[in-house]
Order: C-alpha cells, then sequence, then structure tokens
C-alpha cells in the first residue's frame, strides 16, 4: 500500500497508462516513478470503484478522489516464500503473453492466502535473481519503443552574408526494426523538438507506444537517475498521440544504444555523403536528407538480410499506435494566479477566467491560436488567442452579475437617469463625463451624485447641481459639500455686473488708467 497518496495528476496517469496503453505494472512504475506496489494499489482501487480509460468526461476530480478513496483495503498476514525459481523461468518462458510480477503474486495469493504482499513478494525475487551471473541483451517488441536523440547537422548558408548557421540533426529509430527517420533544425528548442517529432510519425503513418528520449531540457525539465519530471509540453504530445515517455538515465548511453548506433549510421550514410554540398535553406537540406532516408531504411542489413523497411512493415507497422485524426498542436504549459479582477496575464496579455476563482492559482495551456485555462484538472476557460500587448480579453459570463450591468450602462443612459431629477443634475453629470479621459472613467463619481438624492431629496440634490453649474465645480465632492453645510438653501446674488469694489486710493497702486 502507498504511504503517501500520488497527485491526481499522476494518478490519472497511472489509470491512462493502465487501461488505456495496457502496460504493465513495472513498466508504469519505471515511467511515473514509483513503486510498483503503488501501481498495483490505484489500479486495484480504480477496478474495485469501476472505473476505466478514458474517464467520464463529467467526472469531476472531487468526486474521482472520493470514488478512489472511500474506502481502503484490509491488510493481510504471511509467511510461505514464494518459489523464486519457479518464477523466473515462467517469466522467461511466457514473455510474449507479457506475462507479470504481479499475475505470478496473484497466483501465489491464490495458493497460499495467508503468503507475502506484493512488495515483500517481490523483493525476494529480485534478492534471488541478483545473485545469479549472467548478461541480458535487450530485446525490443516490435511497435512498442521509438528512440529519438540529436546530433550536430551540417551548416546552411546565408546567400546575402554567406554567415554559416550551425544546425540539429533530429534522428529517430524504432526498437525492433531499426526504421530511421532524420530531420534537420535549426535548434534543440521545444517547438523544434515537437515540431520534429510530428514530422516523424507523419512519416512513419504511426506512433510507438513508448517514447524514449535524452535528457535534454526540451523533453526533461529535471533530469534524475530515479525521478526525471518530463517538461509538460512534451507530455501532452505523448498523451496526443496515446505514448508514454520513459527517459533514458542520465549518462547511461546503453539505456537508448538503438538511437546511439542510429546517429553513428545518420552521420555516416547521410551527413558524410552530404558533406560538400552547399545548402541555402533548412528546406534544402531537409529534401537532400529525404532521399538519403530512402536509401538507408532501403539497403540490406548484415545479419538479418532485411531491410529497415521491410523489418518496419512486419514488426513495427503493424503493433504500432495508430495516429490520430489531427496531429499535434504546440501547446505551452504556464502556471498562473488570478488577479482580484478575475484576469490572468499571459504572454503579456491578460485573459479573463470566472469570478469565483479569485486569487487562486490555475494551469494555462497556450498554442499558436487558442488560450485554454485549467483548474483541478477541468478546463474553465477557452479564448482564442491575442497578441495584443497589456490588453485585455474578457468573457461576459466570467463576470458577476454587478459587473455585467455596469456593462450595459453608456453616457447617455446616465445622463437620461440623472434628467429624472432635474436639468441641473443631467448638465453636471455630463460635465463630469466630459472632463474624464474616457466617459467610463466617470461612472463612478455620477453615480455617487445620484445617490446623494436618496439621503437629502431630488430638489435639494437639483439646486445643489445649480450652483456647482453657478460655479463650475461640477464634482462629486463639491455637490456634497454644498448639501452638507446647506448652501442650496442660499441664492446667490453675484451676477455678471457685480459690483466693483472701490480701491482705496494709494501712491503705490497705479489703477487701470495707468497703462492707457
Amino acid at each position: 500500500m502507498a504511504r503517501e497518496r500520488l497527485s491526481m495528476r499522476t494518478i490519472k496517469e497511472v489509470l491512462r497508462l493502465k487501461f488505456g496503453c495496457h502496460l504493465s505494472n513495472r513498466r508504469i512504475a519505471e515511467i511515473c516513478q514509483i513503486g510498483r506496489s503503488t501501481v498495483q494499489e490505484y489500479t486495484f482501487r480504480a477496478t474495485k470503484a469501476g472505473l476505466g480509460w478514458p474517464l467520464p468526461e463529467d467526472l469531476r476530480q472531487e468526486e474521482l478522489e472520493q470514488r478512489l478513496f472511500s474506502s481502503s483495503t484490509a491488510a493481510s498476514s504471511v509467511r510461505p516464500l514464494p518459489d523464486c525459481l519457479h518464477i523466473h523461468n515462467e517469466l522467461r518462458s511466457h514473455k510474449a503473453v507479457n506475462l507479470t510480477l504481479f499475475q505470478l503474486w496473484v497466483e501465489y495469493k491464490e495458493q497460499y492466502p495467508n503468503g507475502y504482499q506484493y512488495t515483500q513478494f517481490c523483493r525476494y525475487y529480485h534478492d534471488w535473481r541478483n545473485k545469479l551471473d549472467y548478461c541480458m541483451r535487450q530485446e525490443h517488441k516490435g511497435g512498442e519503443k521509438l528512440f529519438v536523440d540529436y546530433a550536430k547537422g551540417l551548416s546552411i548558408v546565408d546567400p546575402n552574408t554567406g554567415e554559416l548557421t550551425n544546425t540539429e540533426l533530429f534522428v529517430a529509430v524504432w526498437g525492433a526494426s531499426c526504421y530511421t527517420y532524420a530531420q534537420a533544425s535549426l535548434t534543440q528548442d521545444l517547438p523544434c523538438w515537437t515540431a520534429s517529432h510530428v514530422t516523424a510519425f507523419q512519416f512513419f503513418g504511426c506512433a510507438p507506444h513508448v517514447l524514449v528520449p535524452d535528457c535534454l531540457k526540451s523533453a526533461v525539465t529535471h533530469a534524475c537517475r530515479y525521478e526525471p519530471d518530463i517538461n509538460s509540453t512534451y507530455a501532452d504530445l505523448a498523451q496526443h498521440y496515446g505514448c508514454a515517455v520513459l527517459p533514458a538515465r542520465p549518462r547511461r548511453p546503453k539505456d537508448k544504444a538503438k538511437v546511439e548506433n542510429g546517429v553513428l549510421i545518420a552521420k555516416r550514410w547521410i551527413l558524410a555523403v552530404l558533406r560538400h554540398r552547399t545548402f541555402y535553406s533548412l528546406g534544402e537540406l531537409n529534401s537532400a536528407i529525404a532521399e538519403l532516408l530512402v536509401l538507408l531504411n532501403s539497403r540490406l542489413m548484415r545479419k538479418t538480410k532485411k531491410s529497415r523497411k521491410e523489418l518496419f512493415a512486419s514488426l513495427d507497422l503493424p503493433n504500432a499506435l495508430a495516429l490520430p485524426d489531427q496531429p499535434y498542436e504546440l501547446a505551452q504549459w504556464r502556471k498562473a494566479r488570478v488577479n482580484i479582477d478575475y484576469h490572468i496575464g499571459v504572454e503579456n496579455h491578460n485573459y479573463s477566467v470566472p469570478f469565483r476563482l479569485l486569487h487562486e492559482s490555475v494551469d494555462v495551456r497556450i498554442t499558436a491560436n487558442t488560450m485554454e485555462v485549467f483548474y483541478k484538472g477541468s478546463r474553465v476557460a477557452a479564448h482564442v488567442r491575442s497578441y495584443a500587448k497589456h490588453a485585455y480579453t474578457t468573457l461576459k459570463e466570467h463576470m458577476p452579475e454587478a459587473h455585467q450591468k455596469y456593462l450595459e450602462w453608456t453616457p447617455s443612459r446616465i445622463i437620461h437617469w440623472a434628467s429624472k431629477t432635474g436639468p441641473a443634475t443631467a448638465q453636471v453629470v455630463q460635465k463630469v463625463m466630459d472632463n474624464r479621459a474616457f466617459p467610463q472613467l466617470g461612472y463612478r463619481a455620477c453615480l455617487g451624485i445620484l445617490r446623494l438624492g436618496k439621503s437629502y431629496g431630488d430638489l435639494r440634490l437639483e439646486a445643489a447641481a445649480n450652483r456647482a453649474l453657478q460655479f463650475n465645480t461640477c464634482s462629486y465632492k463639491s455637490i456634497r459639500a454644498i448639501l452638507v453645510k446647506g448652501l442650496d438653501h442660499l441664492i446667490s446674488k453675484e451676477s455678471d455686473n457685480q459690483q466693483q469694489i472701490i480701491l482705496p486710493i494709494h501712491e503705490n497702486i497705479r489703477g487701470g488708467q495707468y497703462y492707457n
């Protein structure tokens, strides 16, 4: 039984690999970097809960967790030792039917109900097997593994400046047939890495069950012998094609000996042949590589007396995965936190999400044309991607009800509301919005002025508006001060013909006649 509960994302991946890809518990444990007993537990829980793959679309993450962990398995007792020699012979003689230690343990438990649990059962067998002195040669099943790697490619020449640009040679080799694909790219970054996979799958006409990359950053964000972190975009590509990703261990070239040998052959039969040619574009270089690939895959191999193409057609192609209807579109994943205005900032643009997710952390999937937001594994928003910097894309349904009504406000509508109080109030509201760079910036002040009518009455508000117009102090604070101090009751006697102030005669006062 697992000591720590896995994340729901890892549990879903275990269920996908077990029920969707039909991998063994050992392989799933290697891919997900967890114990086989943990894989056994979660597959048992899923089976007991009546779950398979794919999961129901309407099954929320909370419901999945409740169904998986509503009850726990009971512990059982121990004792009779497993027959390790029998186990070893069974595994060697029944490879074709994918016999696993788990199945042998199930048979062992049927014979000895009080026997050891799966973890201890495996430990006894592995301790016994480690004492054997033998060397194992890797045997690859048809359609199972595709090994991928990079090699230094040729250079292309800028026709205008003569500047040389180095390229990278992407190489993909099937484990069973050694059928090879090669393509030149400018870099090893994520867009080139995923694009090369897509064109490789189109070239093969199928996809493998397992991808075995090196530990480059585009495939593995954190290289570790025991727990490598798969790049989210690369994992997304693998899920699109139904593959699993099993990176080679750091500094263990034998883990990907097929592609190491494939890189060597590609250098000999492609790069060496093209070394004296000059290429002025990446497309020109890839056209030449494609021509030599046909010759490489058609050559007879010495030991098998068959070509890679013939072996691929008989071994890998019939057992590989069919391609989906649409090729994978490059998607990058980001983490974002929802701001107080229920928007998230992604690639210098702001997109709305449902307002109930304020301050929550969400996962964002970005493609060239779309932007999707996921919360706890469920998609909560989708937008057409915008490249306008620092702009906003907002969906009305993401807004609170009060904010949706706010969108319906217009300057003419607010002026109409004010005219119900009186013409002076309408003029004040008009001036407030005219004094702003955008009328919308004055909405709040206008609503504040109209609300004063609820406290002081419409007659006093209209009188205060008249006084504000007379002294040109059209603002919420000014009208509120007039009402608080009762100045709206005063009748101003000032006019344009108000009496001039008579100044005293003094030698320092020149008067208006001085300038005539």
